[in-house]
């Protein structure tokens, strides 16, 4: 809107200026017809120049719509606020806030406020500037008295803001600027009239926060009178006056003083309360300690008294359970005897049965491999029979591993082995005709 508003004004002035240059245009004209005219004032004039005033004038008027209309509209930026300004009622009522508004242009103005937080501050800021340029911190402090006389020096912060509510009735009422023309004067005037009822200790330190309330409750009640609300009053700093300053640091230091040997000696008293209750706790813990040991004794003697009523009977019967474990060892070891006697005769006959059963298995043995050496043998020498040179190969085998090849005659006359091949077969043969005699034995 605010682009629209300098737009507007824009084409009306560019519409004047469109105007006056017409004019100034048809003026050059004139001057160039009266030049030729003196010039040429027997031959023939050139025709005279129309002046446009019509167009002009048209072009005038009409520029003064789009200006009127941009002085219509008031842009309120962030932050402020503003009230209508008459030219013939005066101030009207209501307030403006941030934003586009319209008002009657040529008669009515906006006159506009800051609705922001502002600061009023005596004495140097806490960045160390002081509250007003170029003067001295001492001459920018807030000079009251209390109530001995003695002027104090107060370093004051107030925090305040405009009550957008009430800006027409500031706008009628009150000085322009407010921050200058108002609020200095009610802060000053408020502390002046309430620190004279308080003495400079009561001012510095024992009232100090007490005096601080009562004073923003008066600026806060007299500024909002005036549409101005107070958010906050601090009192940063006082400064006393020399030679009070040097009188209470040393009424300071002597109470300092005067505290530090209070606490001293309540320190002490509370050391010799403390040894005389760690004797008494010593004394209690001794006696406490003696009950306790004549307790234990009594309670061992009076234990030792019930335990020799349960040690007789304990005794006697542990002599009959010895006697009856020594009779049942007895049992045990007779029986034990009986067994072991019973266990060997067992063992004796179990072994002369093995010893039986061991030689029968024997002689079983004995005669079934006599008889399968008997077959073996039959058979052999059967085999043998039917195929001589087998008896050949088996010597061969049986001389030597390293022998591999043989060579033997086909009728044996020269093998070496002939005389024992015959007097194998002849065993042979008496062994058969022997024989079938054994085996009716």
């Amino acid at each position: 809107m605010l682009a629209l508003k300098y737009l507007l004004f824009t084409s009306g002035l560019g519409m004047i200026l469109v105007a006056m240059g017409i004019l100034g245009y048809d003026l050059y004209r004139e001057l160039l017809y009266r030049r030729a005219l003196a010039a040429n004032s027997g031959g023939t004039v050139p025709p005279l120049p129309q002046w446009r005033w019509r167009t002009s004038v048209a072009l005038a008027l009409l520029a003064w719509g789009p200006i009127l209309l941009a002085f219509s509209i008031v842009v309120v930026p962030s932050g402020m606020a503003g009230v209508r300004v008459s030219q013939m009622s005066g101030t009207l009522r209501g307030t403006l806030y941030p934003g586009v508004h319209f008002v009657l242009p040529l008669v009515e103005d906006v006159a506009l406020f800051d609705t922001r937080d502002q600061v009023f501050t005596t004495g140097v800021s806490e960045d160390g500037k002081n509250a007003a340029a170029n003067v001295s911190s001492k001459s920018q402090l807030l000079d009251v008295q209390a109530k001995e006389g003695l002027t104090l020096g107060l370093a004051i912060t107030v925090r305040y803001r405009l009550d957008p509510a009430k800006l027409d009735y500031i706008q009628s009422n009150l000085p322009r600027p407010v921050e200058r023309e108002i609020v200095p004067p009610i802060v000053a005037s408020v502390w002046r009239e309430l620190v004279p009822n308080y003495t400079v200790r009561d001012v510095f330190s024992a009232k100090r926060e007490e005096v601080r309330r009562k004073a923003a409750g008066m600026i806060t009640q007299t500024l909002a009178a005036d549409g101005i609300v107070v958010k906050e009053v601090m009192l940063r700093d006082i400064q006393l006056p020399e030679e009070y300053a040097k009188g209470l640091e040393t009424l300071l230091l002597k109470e300092q003083e005067n505290d530090r040997m209070g606490v001293e000696t309540e320190l002490k008293q509370k050391q010799v309360r403390i040894a005389e209750l760690e004797a008494e706790a010593t004394k209690v813990q001794q006696i406490k300690q003696a009950e306790g040991e004549a307790q234990v004794h009594v309670l061992q003697a009076k234990g030792e008294a019930d335990a020799m009523q349960y040690t007789l009977p304990l005794k006697e019967k542990q002599i009959q359970q010895s006697k009856l474990e020594a009779e049942a060892r007895k049992e045990a070891t007779i029986q034990n005897a009986e067994a072991a006697a019973q266990a060997k005769v067992i063992d004796s006959k179990a072994e002369t049965e093995r010893r039986k059963l061991l030689a029968e298995a024997e002689a079983d043995r004995i005669r079934v491999t006599a008889a399968a050496d008997a077959e073996r043998m039959s058979s052999e020498a059967a085999i043998l029979k039917q195929n001589p040179l087998l008896i050949n190969k088996i010597i061969a085998e049986r001389l030597s591993d390293k022998l591999q090849i043989m060579m033997v005659p086909a009728d044996g006359k020269f093998f070496f082995a002939n005389d024992v091949l015959r007097s194998m077969s002849m065993t042979n043969q008496t062994s058969q005709s022997e024989r079938p005699e054994e085996q009716p034995r």
